[in-house]
């Protein structure tokens, strides 16, 4: 199959196979995304008198055919030997629309194509992945009203530290991932501006319209230099990849949290028996696997800006053919993002929690700061105070105080989770 590109030289099969690379599997993802640009393109040359209008209509009635009968139902393939999706597209337009298919390329280079098939995909992979962390977040909340009144120990150096609650615990990570949701909304909007029309990435002697094809696509505005809309391949799937691993991380934690809790030793929390896996040799074991898997898929997933910054590092300005390899960190990563966010959401919910952990006479000594407080508010001086506790623990007389009393925002006794939903409220991803 002949390429956009051949001039009548044969490509070594060898070479062929490993600059193909996986792009053409990776590609579908795209398919749609390639039609909405070519339409927007082809819309921008007919008002500009690059194509005349019934070769607009025939274009744009055969793209919407590809798309509705082909794309959406999962049928579209890139054929053996065809390139990539942009060559298999214009392709079969040439196929059933003779020359009038050839003429889609004008004024545009595959360069700035896939640029904007990558933003649109990006674009929807952003709101899909919001939209899944939102609902986490829902499940967070709801988890911590649910059980706001029930105390655990909180720890410092892994060590009991000081009351905590379980109110405190779920709300804390709702909070985190609304600074990860706020990473992911200015990625969003680095994402949402129009690379089309920068061609190779020095722009195009033709009198493109650069703004209505951002108009078309619902851009927010252009990448307004071509040779920034160039530079833009990379640093766009850069700044994705460290919003992603804020995200990760905020999940890594938390499954380390349940990894922790759910174990005997600790017994804070229970995960029903239809979410553990058992021992091949131990009838007794109810393993938390799936708190573990998502804590060794985000620990990779917080590597992937690194592996985004090695592959781009050191190039210069321009396209380079390394980009490519960029799909292939990036997009399944994407994936295993949103299934992490899901399953956490489902198993969170099902999480019981222990409500008399604090019966337990080893926990007795984190109520030790609350005994220096009440000595303080009745008038004896902080340090004054701190050492008489501290003698009693050695002692052996302490007894910690009857009831706790934690009004400030984000206490025990004040979470503050309607002002943390209303800061995710204000977000627009």
């Amino acid at each position: 199959m002949k390429k956009l590109w051949e001039k009548g030289i044969e490509t070594d099969a060898f070479i062929e196979k490993f600059t193909v690379g996986n792009d053409r599997e990776l590609d579908l993802e795209l398919a749609k995304y390639d039609v909405q640009g070519t339409i927007a393109h082809i819309t921008m040359l007919e008002s500009v008198g690059l194509l005349e209008s019934d070769e607009l209509e025939e274009l744009t009635g055969e793209l919407n055919r590809i798309l509705d009968e082909m794309i959406e139902p999962g049928d579209f393939e890139i054929e053996e030997g065809v390139e990539d999706v942009h060559s298999q597209i214009e392709l079969m337009l040439t196929r059933s629309l003779g020359d009038v298919g050839k003429k889609v390329h004008s004024g545009r280079s595959r360069n700035d194509q896939v640029l904007v098939d990558i933003r649109l995909y990006l674009r929807d992979q952003i709101k899909e992945i919001a939209s899944l962390s939102k609902k986490l977040f829902d499940t967070l909340i709801s988890q911590s009203e649910s059980n706001k009144e029930v105390l655990l120990p909180g720890y410092t150096h892994t060590q009991a530290a000081m009351p905590s609650s379980f109110g405190m615990w779920f709300g804390a990570y709702a909070e985190s991932l609304v600074d990860d949701l706020m990473m992911l909304e200015s990625t969003y909007k680095i994402i949402n501006r129009n690379p089309l029309g920068s061609a190779a990435g020095y722009g195009s002697s033709f009198p493109l319209d650069r703004t209505m094809t951002a108009e078309l696509l619902g851009f927010e505005g252009l990448n307004v230099n071509s040779v920034y809309a160039q530079m833009g391949r990379g640093k766009t799937e850069q700044t994705l990849s460290f919003a992603m691993a804020g995200l990760a991380g905020t999940l890594n934690k938390l499954a380390s949290d349940v990894c922790l809790y759910n174990s005997q030793n600790f017994n804070f929390i229970k995960l029903p028996d239809e979410l553990t896996t058992g021992s091949s040799i131990m009838p007794h074991k109810k393993n938390a696997d799936v708190f573990e898997l998502i804590r060794a898929k985000t620990n990779l997933l917080l590597s992937l800006p690194n592996q985004i910054v090695m592959t781009t590092s050191n190039l210069t300005s321009g396209y380079h053919r390394d980009f490519q390899v960029l799909k292939e960190i990036l997009f399944p990563a994407i994936q295993e993002l949103k299934d992490c966010l899901f399953i956490t959401g489902y198993a969170v919910e099902k999480i019981q929690v222990n409500d008399q952990i604090l019966d337990d006479p080893k926990y007795k000594l984190i109520f030790s700061v609350e005994a220096v407080n009440e000595l303080v508010l009745n008038g004896t001086p902080f340090r004054d105070a701190y050492q008489k506790v501290a003698q009693q623990i050695e002692d052996g007389s302490f007894e910690p105080p009857a009831e706790l009393n934690h009004t400030h925002e984000g206490s025990i006794g004040n979470l503050g989770n309607k002002e943390i939903r209303e800061r995710l409220n204000r977000l627009e991803i």
